[in-house]
């Protein structure tokens, strides 16, 4: 073999000599997910894994998510037998305090309210030509919940899992700027300086027996919703039994941290160029601010209904935060009630139905699940 033969085999193992116009494009938006994730703090645990595994995966030639390839094994694995958004729920069940629902279960109410993103995005997405699971798959981007975005997107619709994660995760990112426009434009000020009263302390025998009691009722309405209930309710299980401190800080740190890194690599191995660079994935992003929208204004809307009906006791800007991204749904409702009322402490008001929206998301996954699956 001679020098220009063995220069011409060299130039052809390159990544240049197989790359496209798709593959710069993806290493940009990777690398804006990661810029994002470390100069502004968005999503940060999810944005860097996803980023980066967006710029492995489009590295021409190699192929990591073909046959053999090492992402895919891991793919497989977690994300196509839905075990990582279940660990994830563990992991947030045993972060989450259920005492702020528990203390008032009406707020149960607003989380329930706030899903109605999910199935107005889901008829959205069917009026721009989306099949019924896929439409699905993309309404659920409305509940504000990542790791059940994921984990139905993997039943239903596996090769929009990519922008339908990147949405959902992008969109919770942006919370503290696309709520608080909503809540204003929906509620008077006077509404927004309403202190409501103390959260009451609940007994740990109420926090220990909901946590079994919701997955009994769940197994027998909704079954197609237990395993991520289940989850949810097992990690919360451990943290409130107070006899399993090792179990608990697991699946609060080790654990949900581990699975995040790989999580967030897989998602982002489904963004390969030729798949994500579509109109689809346009149609999917713009569905997701509406999907956001329309569950905050959801809530907020029922909370002017509860303030209403109990004489001016609730704050309505609580019912923004029945969107299950927490906790930063129900920060925002503090730093907004705050604006409005320097003695408004709404944090721990907010929390009930934050919590409650992680369980609505779930339920309304099962169901969809239930119907289409």
């Amino acid at each position: 073999m001679n020098i220009h033969e063995s220069l011409e085999v060299f130039g052809q193992s390159t990544g240049l000599w197989h790359m496209g116009w798709h593959e710069p494009v993806m290493w940009v938006i990777g690398s804006v997910l990661i810029f994002l994730a470390i100069k502004k703090r968005y999503e940060p645990l999810l944005l860097i894994p996803i980023g980066f595994g967006c710029i492995l995966v489009n590295v021409p030639f190699i192929g990591m998510m073909n046959e053999g390839g090492w992402l895919k094994y891991i793919y497989e694995a977690g994300i196509s037998t839905g075990l990582f958004p279940l660990i994830i729920f563990l992991g947030i069940g045993a972060l989450t305090d259920f005492g702020p629902f528990l203390s008032r279960p009406s707020t149960a109410l607003l989380g329930a309210a706030a899903q109605i993103g999910i199935f107005a995005t889901l008829i959205g997405a069917l009026a721009l030509g989306f099949d019924m699971k896929e439409a699905a798959a993309i309404g659920i981007i409305g509940g504000a919940d990542g790791p059940t975005s994921i984990y139905v997107a993997s039943h239903l619709a596996e090769h929009l899992l990519g922008p339908i994660a990147i949405s959902a995760y992008s969109y919770m990112a942006l919370v503290p700027f696309i709520q608080p426009p909503i809540m204003r434009l929906l509620t008077t000020k006077r509404e927004r300086e309403v202190q409501m009263e103390q959260v009451r302390e609940v007994s740990r025998k109420a926090k220990i027996i909901f946590p079994i009691g919701t997955v009994f009722i769940c197994a027998i309405f909704v079954p197609s919703a237990t395993p991520l209930i289940g989850m949810l309710m097992f990690g919360n299980l451990l943290r409130e039994s107070g006899v399993v401190e090792r179990l608990s800080k697991t699946a609060q740190n080790e654990l949900i941290n581990i699975v995040t890194i790989f999580l967030g690599l897989c998602v982002g191995a489904k963004m390969d160029g030729a798949s994500f660079l579509t109109l689809q994935t346009l149609k999917i992003l713009a569905l997701g601010i509406v999907a956001f929208s329309v569950g905050t204004a959801g809530g907020v809307i029922l909370g002017k209904i509860m303030y209403w009906l109990t004489g001016g006791k609730v704050n309505p800007l609580i019912g923004a935060a029945g969107v299950s991204a927490v906790p930063m749904a129900a920060r925002v409702v503090e730093v907004e009630g705050q604006r409005a009322n320097l003695n408004n402490h709404l944090l721990m008001h907010a929390m009930g139905p934050n919590v409650c929206g992680v369980i609505g998301s779930a339920i309304a996954a099962g169901v969809l699940l239930a119907l289409l699956g």
